[in-house]
């Protein structure tokens, strides 16, 4: 499928790894003009060389800044004006008991995980629905509707998305942009896979072992039994973000593997 992204321009935020990188690659391959996002100057220089790589011809660049926090929001929009399409892929995790949870802890992820998207959609989309066309995704988890009791603030901030994204999309009644969220399930980003090495490494078992123990004991409904890869959380991206999706609109799309036991 021809998904009509040439010529787009596209900002994915959290994109030097895991699921926000898929996400620009794919973007990169159906022809948009992509903008990596990190920290770490070092790590976006990377990623756009590991972009080029598997989408030769494609034109992309990157953008170093923390988006954690405003300051590196408005650094990021000096460089990055305007876009067509914005990937709010940007997120942090954390096990933590709920007792061990501190304010601080809460704040660190209400910025990073809810206010980054908020401040990027609202510097981008007065410029999307000017030109009648845009697209505004939140990479939010099926934790959003299933909090997970290790990892409580993390949930929250998910749901936190969901509410944010369908608010905002009730602001383009009769535009042609869009607003969505994409719930993917347990994917093995490169935190998922640092956190499985630890505990293979601390129980003495290997890492497929590990992943079993997983969906045997905290994610038991999942459909799939394995974590998924990056790049089939980026193939409903890719197609949220394309003019083919004109019709989808405040929705909430799930690529979790089955692990959401309701059909809506």
């Amino acid at each position: 499928m021809d998904l009509r992204l040439g010529g787009k321009r596209a900002l994915v935020t959290g994109s030097t790894a895991g699921i926000g990188f898929a996400a620009v690659a794919r973007l990169a391959e159906e022809g948009a003009s992509v903008m990596v996002n990190g920290r770490s100057a070092k790590r976006v220089e990377e990623a756009v060389r590991r972009v080029r790589e598997r989408a030769p011809g494609a034109e992309v660049s990157g953008v170093a800044a923390d988006l954690g926090s405003a300051e590196g929001v408005e650094e990021l929009v000096l460089q990055v004006p305007e876009v067509d399409v914005l990937v709010n892929s940007l997120g942090i995790f954390e096990p933590k008991d709920f007792q061990e949870i501190t304010d601080d802890d809460w704040f660190r992820f209400f910025e990073t995980n809810v206010m980054s998207g908020v401040r990027l959609a609202r510097h981008y989309l007065p410029g999307m629905k000017e030109r009648d066309w845009g697209r505004v995704v939140f990479v939010s988890s099926e934790s959003a509707v299933q909090i997970p009791v290790e990892m409580i603030h993390y949930g929250v901030t998910k749901t936190a998305q969901l509410a944010v994204a369908r608010g905002l999309a009730e602001t383009t009644v009769g535009t042609g942009v869009t607003v969505n969220s994409v719930l993917p399930g347990p994917t093995a980003s490169e935190g998922v896979k640092t956190f499985v090495g630890q505990m293979a490494q601390e129980q003495g078992k290997d890492e497929a072992a590990v992943e079993e123990e997983f969906f045997q004991m905290a994610r038991p409904s999942s459909l799939l039994q394995r974590f998924i890869e990056p790049e089939e959380v980026a193939g409903m991206i890719a197609f949220v973000c394309s003019p083919v999706s004109s019709a989808t609109n405040g929705a909430s799309l799930r690529a979790d593997g089955g692990v959401v036991r309701s059909i809506i």
